[in-house]
């Protein structure tokens, strides 16, 4: 099967290329190849999301591909990560079948993965033979496949507090490093953060922690005063 790839580059040129001159692309770094619009009746909420990883905004079609987004940007191996990073093309017996994934992430190794957003029951026959088409082509171009849906509930809870705290400006000294030192030894979040100063003012500067996995919480249980703050 014959791929090409339509995606904006970081001169802002539109470009189609056949997979094979374009697989080592940075398309971590591109443009969405489409804008995300709302449109009356729409079923779920089209809305950016800021990532801490490359200090911009991904274009998000639903509420779930911003979570998920989320998950990525709170996962310390993904370095890179765009949001409609390209238009797949494949041919088909109907002729050029084409396909946008959701997102494509570069990790911390080198290595490089495609994401599609999309609960298991509502899957079509078309989208499946989009994200067999798109597997295929990750194949040959050395990136991972992952189609995606449900979050685990506790997990993304969790998550979600902690990216509220994702910005750079509650890294706040001398609180941060003191933070540090205190969680040497496994404490209790609300026991740790008291020995460095104020609850509620120093709370802020630990979650922070937590999001960069400078210190970290066992992420399958939920939050409580006393959950236990290990050293990464």
């Amino acid at each position: 099967m014959e791929f090409a790839v339509a995606f904006t580059d970081e001169e802002l040129v539109l470009r189609r290329e056949p997979l094979p001159t374009c697989w080592t692309s940075r398309f971590e770094r591109a443009r969405p190849v489409r804008a995300v619009r709302s449109y009356a009746g729409q079923g779920s909420v089209t809305r950016d999301y800021w990532s801490a990883t490359t200090g911009g905004q991904l274009s998000c079609e639903s509420q779930l591909e911003r979570h998920h987004a989320m998950l990525l940007d709170f996962d310390p191996e993904v370095t890179g990560l765009a949001a409609q990073p390209f238009r797949l093309f494949w041919p088909g017996s109907r002729g050029r079948h084409g396909h946008v994934p959701d997102f494509f992430a570069r990790f911390a190794d080198g290595s490089a993965a495609v994401v599609d957003v999309r609960p298991d029951d509502r899957i079509e026959p078309a989208d499946a033979e989009a994200f067999a088409a798109t597997a295929r082509a990750c194949e040959l171009a050395g990136w991972h496949f992952r189609r995606v849906g449900g979050i685990d509930p506790v997990l993304f809870a969790k998550v979600k507090w902690l990216a509220g705290y994702r910005h750079p400006r509650y890294l706040l000294e001398p609180a941060a490093s003191r933070l540090l030192e205190v969680f040497e030894v496994p404490t209790g979040l609300f026991t740790g953060a008291e020995q460095v100063g104020d609850r509620l003012a120093v709370l802020p500067v630990l979650y922070h922690l937590l999001w960069r996995h400078r210190l970290l919480i066992d992420m399958g249980s939920p939050f409580q005063r006393d959950t236990i703050v290990r050293p990464a």
